[in-house]
C-alpha cells in the first residue's frame, strides 16, 4: 500500500483483520498522519493541530509492516515498488491511495514565495503558518482567499476554512474583511447553508466575488492577479488546482484530464494497469462521489475486500455500496452535513447515487457538532486506533 492517510491506512488494516494470513505493507513517507477535515478549525483558534496529528503505531501493532520511505516508482511487469533509498518491495495486488499533487501558480514558483502565500490545503505545517499570519494581521487587515476550479479536494472546505478565519475575525479583529475569489461561477457546495452564517453572524464580513479566475500571484506585494482585476491582501491564502499524487503519474494510472484515474469500483482496480488499485482524492470520481475521507475510508474497505477476494481466486462483491458524510464548522460548535449513498450499477459500469439517499442539514447545530467530532474520531480510529 503507497500512502498511508484515510485511504490506504484503513485498506491496510481492513486487509490485515479480514485476512491475517496476508502479508501487508504499507509505505509512508511521514512519521505522522495530520487530518484535512477538522483542520479549518485551527484556524479559527477552535482547535489545536496536536489534536488532528495521529501516528502509525497501532498499524504496526495490527501486525501491518510500515516502512517509512517514498514510493517513486512501479514496475508492474515485475510487479514491484521501488523506493527513494533505492530498495524494491514486491508485490502480488498493490494500492496507491496518494493524494493531491498541486498544478504549479504563476508567481509561486520559488520557496520564498511559497512560504509568504500558503495553501494549507494538506493539514500540518502550513496550517499553522497560516494561523500565525492571521493572528498577525492588523485589526482591519484583508484576508484573501482564492478557490480553485472543481474538483478538488472537499468541496465544502473553502467554504468552511471563509467561515472559521469570519468566527476568529468576530471574536478577535471585528474591522476586518474577508475577499472570496472564488474560479467556480457558484459555491461548489452547501451553498444555502453556508449563506445562513455568511448573511447571518457574520453579514458583512465576507465579500464573495465567483469567476475569479486566477492569472498570477504577486508574493511581494500579496496580490493577486485575476483576469480583469487584482486584489490585494494583508493575508494571501491561494488554494492551487489539484491532480492525482505525483506516483500515480509515475506508474501509468492517470487517464482522465492529465489528472485522475479511472478505477473498476467494483474492485477499485485502475482500468490502466492490472493489479493496482487506486484509493481516495486520486481517483476519477463517479457521478456525486466527492473527494472526501469518508470516500476513501469506503473505498478503502470495497478494496480491502476485493483485494483479498481477488489474491485468493474467490469472487468479488458485484454491487459494492459506499456512503459518504461531510461536515462543516461554521464556527467552534455549529456544524452542518452533506451526506449521500452510492451503489455499483452493472448497466453503467459505475457508481450512481441511490435515489432519495442521503441529504443536507436543515442549519447548523450544536448537536451536529457532537456528531462531527464523533465521526472524526471513530474515522481516525478505523484508520489508526
Amino acid at each position: 500500500v503507497i500512502g498511508a492517510g484515510y485511504g490506504g491506512a484503513t485498506a491496510a488494516r481492513y486487509i490485515k483483520e479480514w485476512s491475517p494470513d496476508i502479508d501487508v505493507t504499507v509505505v509512508e513517507r511521514d512519521t505522522q498522519f495530520v487530518s484535512c477535515p477538522l483542520s479549518n478549525l485551527v484556524l479559527g483558534g477552535n482547535t489545536q493541530i496536536g489534536n488532528l496529528t495521529m501516528g502509525y503505531g497501532r498499524l504496526n501493532a495490527r501486525g501491518v509492516r510500515v516502512v517509512r520511505d517514498e514510493a517513486v516508482a512501479v514496475d508492474p511487469g515485475a510487479r514491484q515498488v521501488r523506493l527513494k533509498t533505492g530498495h524494491k518491495l514486491p508485490y502480488d495486488r498493490l494500492i496507491v491511495s496518494p493524494g493531491v499533487d498541486f498544478d504549479p501558480v504563476r508567481g509561486l514558483e520559488s520557496a520564498d514565495a511559497q512560504s509568504r502565500v500558503l495553501h494549507a490545503w494538506k493539514a500540518g505545517p502550513q496550517t499553522v503558518a497560516l494561523r500565525k499570519q492571521l493572528e498577525a494581521m492588523p485589526d482591519g487587515g484583508v484576508f484573501v482567499f482564492h478557490i480553485p476550479m472543481v474538483p478538488y479536494r472537499c468541496p465544502p472546505g473553502p467554504y468552511e476554512r471563509v467561515c472559521q478565519v469570519a468566527d476568529y475575525f468576530r471574536r478577535s479583529k471585528p474591522k476586518s474583511e474577508i475577499v472570496v475569489l472564488d474560479s467556480n461561477p457558484d459555491f461548489a457546495s452547501k451553498k444555502g447553508l453556508f449563506l445562513q452564517s455568511w448573511n447571518g453572524v457574520y453579514k458583512g464580513m465576507i465579500d464573495y466575488r465567483p469567476n475569479s479566475e486566477l492569472q498570477e500571484v504577486d508574493a511581494k506585494t500579496l496580490t493577486a492577479k485575476l483576469t480583469f482585476d487584482s486584489v490585494k491582501a494583508d493575508v494571501l491564502n491561494v488554494v492551487p488546482p489539484q491532480r492525482a499524487g505525483a506516483i500515480a503519474r509515475s506508474a501509468g494510472l492517470i487517464t482522465a484530464n492529465q489528472r485522475w484515474c479511472g478505477v473498476d469500483w467494483k474492485t477499485c482496480e485502475s482500468v490502466a494497469v492490472k493489479g493496482v488499485h487506486v484509493l481516495g482524492d486520486a481517483t476519477l470520481s463517479a457521478s456525486g462521489m466527492p473527494k472526501s475521507a469518508s470516500m476513501a475510508n469506503q473505498q478503502a474497505k470495497v478494496c480491502a475486500a476485493a483485494v483479498i477476494a481477488l489474491i485468493k481466486g474467490q469472487p468479488v462483491n458485484p454491487q459494492p455500496m459506499m456512503m459518504n458524510t461531510c461536515y462543516s464548522f461554521v464556527d467552534a460548535k455549529n456544524v452542518m452535513h452533506v451526506a449521500s449513498v452510492h451503489i455499483y450499477d452493472e448497466a453503467q459500469k459505475t457508481m450512481v447515487q441511490v435515489k432519495g439517499s442521503g441529504g443536507l442539514s436543515p442549519k447548523a447545530s450544536e448537536l451536529e457538532g457532537t456528531y462531527a467530532w464523533g465521526w472524526a474520531k471513530n474515522i481516525w480510529a478505523e484508520a489508526f486506533g
